[in-house]
């Protein structure tokens, strides 16, 4: 009895310890490498998968929803921080980079998923508790329930601008993507605003894996008896593995006959493959060719013709991976590590020569949803003099009548256009070749003669390829 008020003490509740999530606890630890490491999901996950499965902790749906949590929180970062300002008392920037990972991870189950709303709160708050601490798990539960209160919808009327008083801002938050994302890929694409909602629709879609059958080593119809396996939609060679299947898993793959490549990288190297020529075609130079995906394919191509490919590479350890990759070529091949801009080898010695150089990448952001968030429009001016450098040696080391593939893996018309237009002002000796003609059956491919491929057109990444002869 109490001594003051004579009423019994009520027990003091036994601390429960926090129970361990291991797919939520998984997912946090791939936002904070991607956070703490600038890392790249698609290499920090399937490591952290690999050792979940080795360990015994994981089963196939384990994977699927760890994977849906990384992938969604990022694709959908900037609209959430949207969604998490309106319900913090502080600016993001004050939020520990720990406690808005497990916020995204909470919010992105609220808003993003059919995970039921008190058991995505609950078990945001568990991982909270192991991963934060009890302190910052009652801020955690605190914001969470308040997001709770609505949909997805719901809050981004509350804070996403109206359309009509600033478009560019509204499809920023509505669609997660930094401003000036949005009126780069808007200026590129053209039009009105279904187009662009789409294509930034298309950014936040997960992509199927594609895989490229090489030529002479393995077929599209070997490729097509693999489980969940349909044909590609534009090259002879690519295989969609439609149920998102593990490509680790095709025997070509592993065994290096097969790759994994995206639908628009085959199209530009097909397209340079099969551009018209004056004069021999003997020799073939890929001059930025790592990790090796285009190379592994021009190889091929060019073995087919009795070709030979020199495939170059600046970085040492990206030319191993191109090496890796042309490895078991049926033809002739040489890989360098050699820089591009000032290359070893003489000027006219090619008759094709492939550039696809260093970028933003922007193209590329449904498979890399987190370099929106990492690219600034002062990247562009990096880059710029780098894809000039690269393609005025490509032009100086082809032969007279060759023919020279520019392609990046950005729209950025900084990175696309504007670099073609400044080298054919500056070479008179050159001239640029309709691309459209040689992607057949591919559809709005535009007015040429470049072609800008595009996610919610094509199903591909957003890639550039100019062709340019040149002429005696």
């Amino acid at each position: 009895m109490s001594e003051q008020s004579g009423r019994p003490r009520r027990p003091a509740k036994p601390y429960r310890r926090p129970q361990k999530d291991p797919v939520r606890i998984l997912a946090f630890e791939a936002l904070r490498a991607v956070d703490e490491r600038d890392a790249y999901a698609n290499l920090v996950l399937p490591p952290l998968l690999r050792k979940a499965r080795e360990k015994g902790d994981f089963d196939a749906r384990d994977a699927a929803l760890a994977t849906e949590l990384v992938y969604g929180t990022l694709r959908r970062q900037g609209t959430y921080d949207s969604v998490i300002s309106a319900c913090v008392d502080r600016p993001l920037r004050e939020v520990d980079p720990p406690v808005l990972d497990v916020l995204s991870l909470g919010v992105h189950q609220l808003l993003g998923t059919r995970i039921p709303a008190h058991a995505a709160v609950s078990a945001s708050v568990e991982l909270a508790r192991v991963v934060l601490g009890d302190g910052r798990a009652k801020f955690v539960n605190a914001v969470l329930r308040k997001v709770a209160q609505d949909d997805l919808d719901g809050w981004i009327a509350k804070v996403a601008p109206p359309y009509e008083d600033d478009p560019e801002d509204h499809l920023a938050v509505v669609h997660s993507h930094p401003r000036w994302v949005v009126s780069a890929l808007w200026d590129s694409l053209g039009g009105g605003r279904a187009g662009i909602e789409d294509l930034l629709e298309a950014d936040n879609d997960r992509p199927e894996v594609t895989l490229v059958a090489r030529p002479g080593r393995s077929t599209a119809e070997e490729l097509l008896r693999e489980e969940s396996a349909v044909p590609g939609r534009w090259s002879p060679y690519a295989v969609r593995l439609a149920e998102g299947g593990e490509p680790g898993a095709v025997e070509a793959v592993r065994e290096g006959r097969a790759g994994v490549q995206d639908e628009g990288s085959q199209l530009v190297a097909l397209a340079l493959a099969n551009a018209p020529l004056d004069g021999p075609d003997r020799m073939w130079l890929d001059g930025c060719a790592g990790p090796g995906g285009k190379a592994a394919l021009l190889a091929a191509l060019a073995a087919e013709r009795g070709a030979v490919l020199l495939a170059a590479e600046k970085q040492p350890h990206r030319a191993g991976l191109v090496a890796k990759a042309l490895r078991g070529n049926p033809g002739p091949y040489q890989v360098i590590a050699a820089d591009g801009t000032r290359p070893p080898w003489q000027p006219a010695s090619f008759d094709r020569v492939l550039v696809d150089v260093p970028c933003t990448g922007l193209g590329a952001l449904r498979r890399r949803p987190e370099a929106r968030w990492r690219r600034r429009p002062e990247d562009l001016e990096g880059f710029g003099p780098l894809q000039r450098s690269l393609l005025r040696t490509a032009l100086d080391s082809v032969r007279a009548g060759g023919v020279v593939g520019y392609a990046t893996c950005s729209p950025h018309l900084a990175e696309t256009r504007a670099v073609v237009a400044d080298l054919l002002k500056e070479r008179p000796d050159t001239e640029l070749i309709d691309a459209r003609p040689l992607l057949p059956g591919v559809p709005a491919l535009g007015d040429g003669p470049d072609v800008q491929l595009w996610p919610h057109l094509h199903g591909t990444d957003a890639m550039y390829l100019a062709l340019i002869r040149r002429t005696p």
